[in-house]
């Protein structure tokens, strides 16, 4: 039998040739081209070579069968467990290694074994979980640069949790389009934390000035993330807010002054428990008595319920094209509101702050359209 002559042959020849017969068997055997007693001693042969000495044989073999869906499972199996530099190929490739080896190799392998089975391709949702909940930074990174993974909003937070603090993650998750809009929050509250405690940015400021400059940072990252987030995940972003407690009377009143108005929309339906159609309805042409008593049931004091209204009825005009206007002019309009009264200083501190910033925005703009012209 040939399969016979190659056993006996296997016994005295050098690791190159043993590397390059081994090779030959492999893919003879997954090409079909033996009658089934030679494909069966063939595959007894084949499992033979698991034991040999040579990691180059071993090696020859992994990658002949990794891409094979024909290929002895028991051998896949054994080339998995092998020394990293084969099992990386069965690893990375094997159509055969089902959830559950994978699974099990990512909670025990090594960072450069998790990151081998992060790069495979069509990467299930359990699968990415695994490497989310165990993950190095690097498999994490893998996983997120991998398109054809199929994450979980789940498994994003996990990573945005356990690795968030780590610059590379956090680039590829924020580059990431499927990245839900409370991941993308977290994401920016690590990096301000990240920045307002950097021994540079410290030096450079001081401590106090580093710590009210990122917060204000973080807070106008929120409004710019408010526009990108579609609407169908503003209740699950608004949730996050609350959680972290993030969701205050000020982040409201900011972004009614920049024209967040389905957003704070969502918000009172979140803090009040009405309907959504109900609280639409009084957003877009409810009487003052019935948005205050709304404002009311949301927790929001009496102090801001006249400047939110006031924006309010500005927008409105905005939106039916009798007037134009932008955060810039909403926002003096809620600061003239307050008058002489003795409201808050926080509260006027917090428009004056709001307006200083509207305008300073719309001048970069206006400064870079004429450099650009």
């Amino acid at each position: 039998m040939v399969v016979g002559h190659f056993l006996r042959w296997m016994e005295t020849a050098r690791v190159a040739e043993r590397a390059a017969a081994a090779a030959a068997m492999a893919t003879a055997y997954i090409e079909g081209e033996l009658a089934f007693e030679d494909r069966c001693a063939a595959e007894a042969a084949l499992t033979l070579l698991l034991d040999d000495p040579s990691s180059k044989v071993r090696l020859s073999l992994a990658d002949a069968l990794s891409m094979s869906r024909h290929a002895p499972v028991q051998i896949i199996a054994a080339l998995a467990s092998d020394q990293p530099e084969v099992a990386s190929l069965v690893l990375g490739r094997s159509p055969l290694l089902t959830d559950a080896d994978l699974i099990d190799r990512v909670a025990s392998g090594s960072g450069p074994i998790q990151r081998l089975i992060a790069a495979r391709a069509g990467i299930s949702m359990a699968l990415s979980a695994a490497i989310a909940e165990v993950g190095e930074a690097e498999a994490c990174r893998e996983l997120l640069n991998n398109s054809s993974a199929d994450i979980a909003s789940l498994s994003f937070r996990r990573i945005a949790e356990r690795l968030g603090d780590v610059a590379e993650v956090r680039e590829a998750m924020l580059s990431d389009g499927r990245l839900p809009s409370d991941c993308r929050h977290t994401l920016l509250v690590k990096l301000g934390e990240a920045l307002k405690t950097s021994p540079l940015v410290v030096a450079m400021m001081g401590a106090a000035r580093a710590e009210r400059v990122t917060r204000e940072a973080c807070v106008r990252s929120s409004l710019t993330l408010i526009e990108n987030t579609p609407e169908v995940e503003f209740a699950a972003l608004i949730e996050h807010l609350r959680i972290r407690g993030d969701l205050t009377a000020s982040f409201l009143v900011r972004a009614v002054a920049h024209g967040k108005i389905d957003f704070f929309g969502c918000a009172v339906v979140a803090l009040t428990g009405q309907s959504e159609n109900r609280v639409r309805a009084l957003l877009a042409g409810g009487q003052d008595v019935a948005l205050a008593s709304l404002f009311r049931k949301a927790g929001l004091s009496a102090a801001v319920h006249a400047v939110i209204l006031k924006a309010l009825k500005i927008w409105r005009e905005v939106a039916n094209g009798k007037r134009l206007a932008g955060a810039q002019e909403v926002s003096w309009m809620m600061l003239q509101e307050l008058g002489p009264r003795n409201e808050p200083a926080e509260l006027a501190s917090l428009l004056k702050s709001i307006h200083l910033g509207a305008l300073r925005e719309n001048a970069r703009g206006h400064a870079l359209s004429i450099a650009a012209a």
